[in-house]
């Protein structure tokens, strides 16, 4: 398996455990924050996610990814069984083979561009890193969301949003501490 196929995996197990989890929620509960938490809430956190996923593969037909240019839908931060299909698409979409080939290169704008003294509002970057970011971006979200629910009193799998590597390290500690 390639480089960016491994990848391509890593971001279809993530979408698969959000799958997973807003199956299990009810939309007062993903869609509300628990007192103490505000403004988060796991579909505001889930959307946020999703959109990511959306503009990098739309920019991906043009080479220009805008991360900024999110439609901020609301029916996915409100509804399990519209996060849950969205979900399905992007997951589809990465599955698809639009994403097979060469690494190819793709520029990609800087957040929030218009409010940085910046020359340039695009830079480059490939789709293997583009999807390492949104690994990343994605477990971080779901740290929140994970927190929010708990908030909630909802179970989470202990390690849902946690960084791979990060459970790999407490995996080697707790050998370490039993030996």
């Amino acid at each position: 398996m390639n480089r960016q196929q491994s990848l391509i995996e890593t971001n279809l197990r993530w979408l698969e455990q959000a799958r997973r989890l807003v199956e299990r929620l009810d939309d007062r509960t993903y869609s509300t924050s628990p007192r103490g938490f505000e403004p988060h809430r796991a579909g505001g956190h889930m959307r946020h996610v999703l959109e990511f996923y959306d503009c990098f593969l739309n920019g991906l037909p043009s080479g220009y990814v805008d991360y900024d240019a999110r439609r901020r839908d609301a029916h996915i931060e409100t509804s399990c069984v519209e996060a849950a299909q969205r979900i399905d698409r992007v997951a589809g979409r990465l599955q698809s083979g639009e994403l097979d080939g060469d690494d190819m290169g793709v520029m990609v704008r800087i957040e929030d561009a218009d409010r940085m003294p910046v020359m340039g509002a695009w830079m480059p970057s490939s789709v293997s890193r583009e999807l390492q970011v949104l690994a990343s971006h994605t477990i971080h979200h779901f740290a929140l969301i994970a927190m929010t629910l708990r908030a909630h009193g909802v179970e989470v799998d202990p390690a849902f949003g946690v960084a791979p590597a990060t459970l790999s390290y407490a995996k080697g500690t707790n050998r370490k501490a039993a030996a």
